[in-house]
């Protein structure tokens, strides 16, 4: 497999021209024949971008950007947050399959920077919340304070020695991006 077929800037320019055509589309298909799944079963993956979004069911990469099957490696989590285990997704995918571009995806009305912002939630979210919590300080506009997170993780993820030295060897950047759901339009920050 040869890896780094694809540059990061060409990867984002992917993704862009995917999100117009969602944003313009009524339906999206995707292409699930029985060649296809063989294809990738027989011959792995070589996603163009990784893609770190929160888990809400609102929120789904594959549409977004009118990906198919193998487009892209997509890691969820409510919050987009990054920890120890997003991390070595993230060096997976850049060292093994050859991906050159990292998207932190946040979304407005997120309901986890909600949680941070205005509620005391316990038990394993308050993991995540305190997070984002250190991410948006006291910010209390949700739309900025959305944007702030994307731009902590995108933080974490370049203080990766690992990741710094992708980015110098094989041209992997990390950008951030906040998709809109009202519109369905993403906005790279």
């Amino acid at each position: 497999m040869e890896l780094y077929k694809i540059s990061a800037d060409k990867a984002k320019e992917k993704l862009i021209y995917g999100n117009e055509k969602y944003i313009s589309s009524k339906e999206l298909t995707c292409d699930v024949s029985r060649e296809k799944l063989l294809h990738f079963s027989e011959n792995g993956q070589q996603p163009y971008a990784i893609i770190i979004t929160c888990s809400d069911s609102r929120v789904i990469p594959e549409m977004i950007f009118s990906a198919e099957i193998g487009d892209l490696f997509v890691i969820r989590v409510a919050g987009n947050v990054i920890d120890s285990h997003q991390l070595g997704s993230i060096e997976y995918a850049v060292e093994h399959l050859g991906t050159s571009l990292v998207v932190v995806l946040g979304h407005n009305h997120c309901g986890a920077v909600d949680a941070a912002m205005n509620h005391e939630p316990d038990g394993y979210i308050k993991y995540i919340t305190d997070e984002i919590i250190d991410a948006i300080g006291d910010e209390k506009n949700e739309f900025n304070a959305c944007c702030l997170n994307v731009k902590h993780s995108c933080k974490i993820i370049e203080h990766s020695l690992q990741i710094q030295k992708d980015e110098q060897e094989y041209g992997l950047k990390v950008l951030g991006a906040i998709y809109h759901l009202e519109t369905g339009k993403v906005e790279f920050l």
